[in-house]
């Protein structure tokens, strides 16, 4: 199981780093995609951003590029999710999730139900 962790209670403008913890035998799959998933109240899951191994990219859902940045350490068995300029619409509880499937991330940001492997989410909250 994935399971994230960071989250908490801060203003809007301000930035927060979210932690997943990844099981090694992900990170040993010949082909994964590792995503941050959010979930704000009364909405439905939507995707933040995905790790595609077969390219190292990393995408992201338009709400939050040029603002998260996802980065990934396999030493440590981690991925994380840094988060600048927050707004109060990014409220919400934050997943990791890992696929292990050679599909593109465009297409599994929209998909979240798709993944393999999911964990418990943190939840972040943004007030103004």
């Amino acid at each position: 199981q994935l399971q994230a962790s960071g989250g908490g209670l801060v203003q809007t403008g301000t930035s927060l780093r979210l932690s997943c913890e990844v099981p090694g035998f992900i990170f040993d799959m010949d082909d994964y995609r590792i995503g941050w998933f959010r979930q704000a109240p009364g909405k439905e899951r939507e995707g933040v951003s995905c790790f595609a191994s077969n390219d190292g990219g990393t995408y992201y859902a338009d709400s939050v590029k040029g603002r998260f940045t996802a980065s990934t350490d396999h030493a440590s068995k981690a991925m994380y999710l840094t988060m600048n300029d927050l707004k109060v619409e990014d409220t919400a509880v934050y997943f990791c999730a890992g696929l292990h499937r050679d599909l593109r991330c465009t297409y599994y940001l929209n998909y979240p139900a798709l993944s393999d492997y999911w964990g418990r989410g943190t939840l972040v909250t943004v007030s103004s």
